[in-house]
């Protein structure tokens, strides 16, 4: 399947964004373990959180979470805990994501887990009956969801849980998330200092809990709102919170350097919301570091090629192992259009303003990864048209994506 996107000239719209499917995702595996009755509220609707509520609702064996790779790290740790049997396996890329760190950490603990196939990767079958905790050393640069996993069982476990994290630390700020919805729902868990994690082995209480919106999602309308040239432009967001415990938070100052201003507001209906408008953009060289925003990168990365300013950004480590290589991609898929990136130590990508002549009439490939096809959807702000193969991955993070830009005025043909 292939569309075709066509800009309005002009850019005013109010939109509900999907539910944060980080928050969703957590709040989901607490709530299985606090063993309440009232489900989390404004639970995401994207295909990684239908997988993750199936998993903690079904009653077979072998439990498919597809490509959400959040559900294999969350479940993994989860079913450990469990009594019973359970075989987590995915697509066909999943199984070449590793996951042999958490595993071995899970292991360290006292769980049972074999690799049905390849050493090291999905699927696994997992033996429940993690119960005792204890200490465990990680480096501080795997994947914060990985950390996530384990943190969260550690209020079921009989000694709890310490972690001490070494070398350097990335994605923090999804620790620190998880730690505050730990505590929300009645955990004690805290840094004890820079490097160590402490969670006691006191239970969760049933909690009711609202999901906030997601600020990942919210990016790429702030794309559309630097890429756009109505200089009247106007995107209200709803469901946003100024204090919000999301990472990706840090997306509305980050933008306000690529001429987006951010205004925080409440509905009268008491709606916290956001309002994006246009400013001169205030630099022409872009360098950031975003270890703790991992999943802002690609709309940055679009959106500087597209307005011509030339970057260098770092912390992208964990972009290799994402849906897809997603450095690689970048690369591949920017080259189309005319755009000549680097790459440099498996984390860095850059660009100094080159340009090569754009093929005629590119498509644009989206890897099974739903962030390629949102960030490079704005592009038709800049090029007259722009086309997107597979444009249903979507539907891992914000289903109704295209949807909300047919409202906004974009002309969507499916070709």
């Amino acid at each position: 399947m292939q569309i075709k996107l066509t800009a309005p000239p002009l850019l005013k719209h109010e939109t509900a964004l999907p539910a944060s499917k980080s928050i969703s995702n957590r709040a989901l595996i607490i709530h299985a373990l606090t063993k309440g009755k009232d489900m989390p509220q404004n639970i995401s609707d994207c295909d990684d959180t239908f997988v993750m509520v199936r998993a903690l609702t079904q009653s077979e064996e072998t439990v498919d979470i597809m490509a959400a790779g959040t559900a294999m790290r969350f479940l993994s740790a989860y079913y450990a805990t469990h009594e019973g049997t359970h075989v987590l396996t995915g697509t066909d890329r999943m199984k070449q994501r590793p996951i042999g760190i958490l595993v071995e950490a899970l292991r360290n603990l006292g769980a049972r887990i074999e690799y049905m196939e390849k050493e090291g990767y999905p699927p696994l079958r997992i033996n429940g009956g993690l119960h005792e905790g204890g200490f465990l050393t990680l480096a501080g640069n795997i994947s914060s969801q990985y950390i996530s996993a384990l943190l969260m069982t550690g209020p079921v476990l009989k000694k709890g849980l310490t972690l001490e994290l070494t070398g350097d630390i990335i994605s923090r700020p999804y620790i620190n998330l998880t730690l505050k919805m730990m505590k929300d729902f009645g955990a004690q868990a805290e840094w004890t200092d820079e490097r160590h994690i402490s969670v006691h082995p006191v239970a969760y209480r049933p909690t009711v809990y609202y999901i906030e919106n997601d600020w990942s999602a919210a990016s790429y309308w702030y794309e559309m709102m630097a890429l756009t040239s109505d200089k009247d432009a106007e995107i209200i967001l709803k469901g946003l919170f100024a204090d919000s415990p999301q990472g990706d938070a840090g997306v509305c100052t980050l933008f306000e350097q690529l001429g987006v201003h951010t205004d925080f507001f409440h509905h009268e209906d008491g709606t916290p919301c956001i309002r994006l408008t246009k400013q001169p953009a205030r630099i022409t060289y872009m360098k950031q570091n975003f270890v703790d925003c991992p999943d802002l990168a690609q709309t940055f990365v679009v959106t500087c090629a597209m307005l011509g300013i030339p970057f260098h950004f770092t912390g992208l480590q964990s972009l290799k192992i994402k849906e897809t290589d997603r450095i690689a991609a970048l690369i591949c898929e920017l080259n189309k259009l005319g755009y000549s990136l680097h790459e440099a130590n498996a984390s860095e990508l850059y660009w100094d303003g080159k340009k090569t002549p754009p093929q005629p009439q590119p498509s644009i490939d989206t890897y099974e990864d739903h962030r390629m096809a949102m960030a490079f959807a704005p592009c038709c702000l800049i090029i007259p048209e722009v086309r997107i193969n597979n444009p249903q991955v979507v539907s891992k993070s914000y289903p109704r994506y295209w949807e909300h830009l047919k409202d906004a005025g974009f002309e969507i043909i499916t070709l």
